[in-house]
């Protein structure tokens, strides 16, 4: 397309020539006392333009001979490019290869090489002396050589040498946190980690950082923190954040020793995770292991997370397994005399909503045990235990079953429920 514009042109301009010049009288006199010259306009014309190029070619010709100093100095710098990186290409495959001290070499030509280069000159100059330090640093990591790697890892986060490549650095400092965490130097990621900037702190993989962290640090909070952070940005799926969440939350469960500790991992929680009945029934046994050691009190008012914890298991009965369903009765049930009296009703109502299953019968036998009705719960408490398959459930109730009996002096039936008890 643009030949054939220009082929247009150069026709419009001959026939404006033509048109011009073709029958043209006109002269040019030039005065220069005492000649006088006549010449004809057509060719004061042509003299012009003649001229003009040579001029113009002249000028151009002197400022490309000018010129040709600056685009050398370009051209070896550019030539210096390109062999650097194809070092830290070298490098970098070599260090993928696992051929690490071959690795180290290429770098350190790199190294080399961005030494003797004119910081001015290019424009990645900066991002290519981090990137080859870390590099060997990464090598030198590899091979269990921590002073050669803490003297390159230092030059690559120099704040003279990264300014201009400020992502690069910030990946530093990652891969240097990464290497505290694995030698479990708590205190040193720690101090990797806050170095980096606002933004860079908030990434996937300075999150990932921070909750190892937390982990090693025993800091279960923080960790649930980090994790919730990490499912906000879909870092996991979701099968894989219900299990890290759980497990975290499992993990700072087992470090309370204290009502108020209990408290605030439950308070802790967040949406949906103080709806998950397996999550309550955790906190109900670890409340019923304080309780045994004597770390929460056996009698007074019911704890509130406690009961909030055996209200949730309550509601989401209904979705457990058989075997699940018997270890809620069977933590639920050490609780019942510090429940209020309304959980008696909602026992009555389950059990003949369900009238098929032992557990709610045998928990309404020990509710109505609690409360001085011993008729009720003799009956109930007869009927299901031949029936449970729970060891510990079974052993509790002919143990009830033994002391109802001794409430009302028949010793023969007392005996035998001890015994039934025992065999259990």
């Amino acid at each position: 397309m643009r030949g054939i514009f220009g082929l247009l042109f150069i026709a419009a301009l001959a026939v404006a020539a033509a048109l011009l010049m073709g029958d043209n009288p006109a002269t040019v006199t030039l005065f220069w006392p005492p000649w006088r010259v006549d010449v004809s306009f057509n060719l004061v014309v042509i003299a012009l333009v003649v001229g003009f190029v040579v001029v113009y070619g002249a000028l151009r010709g002197v400022a490309l001979l000018r010129e040709l100093p600056r685009r050398a100095s370009r051209w070896r710098a550019l030539q210096q490019e390109r062999a650097t990186v194809g070092l830290l290409l070298q490098a970098w495959g070599y260090q993928l290869g696992g051929r690490f001290v071959r690795a180290q070499k290429a770098a350190r030509e790199a190294m080399a090489r961005l030494r003797s280069t004119d910081r001015d000159a290019l424009p990645y100059t900066d991002a290519m002396w981090v990137l080859a330090h870390l590099t060997a640093a990464e090598s030198a990591h590899q091979l269990s050589q921590r002073e050669q790697r803490d003297a390159w890892l230092a030059a690559a986060i120099d704040p003279t040498r990264s300014q201009g490549a400020p992502e690069a650095r910030e990946g530093a400092l990652l891969r240097a946190a990464e290497w505290a965490l694995d030698a479990r130097d708590a205190d040193a990621a720690a101090r990797w980690l806050a170095e980096l900037p606002q933004g860079a702190a908030r990434r996937i993989q300075a999150v990932r950082l921070r909750l190892r962290l937390a982990q090693l640090r025993r800091d279960n909070r923080a960790a649930l923190d980090m994790a919730r952070l990490l499912a906000k940005h879909r870092a996991f799926s979701a099968d894989a954040v219900r299990t890290v969440l759980r497990g975290l939350w499992t993990e700072a469960l087992r470090d309370v020793r204290d009502e108020e500790g209990l408290e605030a991992v439950w308070r802790n929680q967040q949406g949906d995770e103080r709806r998950d009945p397996a999550r309550a029934l955790a906190l109900l046994a670890h409340a019923q292991r304080m309780r045994g050691q004597g770390q929460l009190a056996p009698e007074g008012p019911l704890p509130r997370a406690v009961d909030e914890a055996i209200r949730v298991a309550w509601a989401g009965y209904d979705t457990l397994s058989a075997s699940e369903r018997l270890r809620a009765v069977g933590l639920v049930e050490p609780w019942l005399p510090r429940l209020d009296a309304a959980w008696l009703p909602r026992l009555e109502e389950a059990q003949r909503r369900l009238p098929a299953d032992v557990g709610l019968q045998y928990l309404a036998g020990q509710a109505y045990r609690a409360r001085g009705l011993w008729g009720k719960a003799q009956t109930l408490l007869q009927q299901v235990a031949p029936r449970l398959d729970e060891p510990e459930l079974r052993r509790r109730c002919w143990c009830a079953l033994a002391e109802l009996a001794e409430e009302r002096g028949d010793e023969a039936a007392a005996r035998d429920a001890w015994k039934r008890a025992a065999q259990g």
